[in-house]
């Protein structure tokens, strides 16, 4: 039996470090990664933030929100992939 979708919210820091364009790259791989693999996502870009305390030396990042449903095993995954990735520095999966 098929698991039930469930909504799940998103929020991952990508390091300003990098630059716009990398950041827009960033978020564009990410954004076509839950499209393919979720449905009803919406994603919201908060822009650049100051953060609450340094990561890597670094005092600001951007920050993006996406909301989804999807199965069980699709965060996991995506967990994986920003886990591994350069220019993330901090990510959240929740169930909503």
């Amino acid at each position: 039996m098929a698991k039930i979708n469930e909504t799940y919210e998103a929020v991952v820091v990508f390091s300003s470090k990098a630059g716009e364009e990398t950041v827009g790259a960033l978020t564009a791989k990410f954004d076509e990664m839950i499209k393919a693999n979720a449905e009803e996502v919406e994603m919201n870009d908060w822009g650049k933030r100051k953060l609450a305390y340094a990561i890597n030396y670094e005092t600001e990042g951007n920050y993006v929100l996406w909301s989804f449903k999807a199965t069980p095993e699709f965060p996991a995954e995506l967990e994986r992939v920003l886990g591994i990735t350069d220019g993330v520095l901090r990510f959240l999966i929740t169930v909503k």
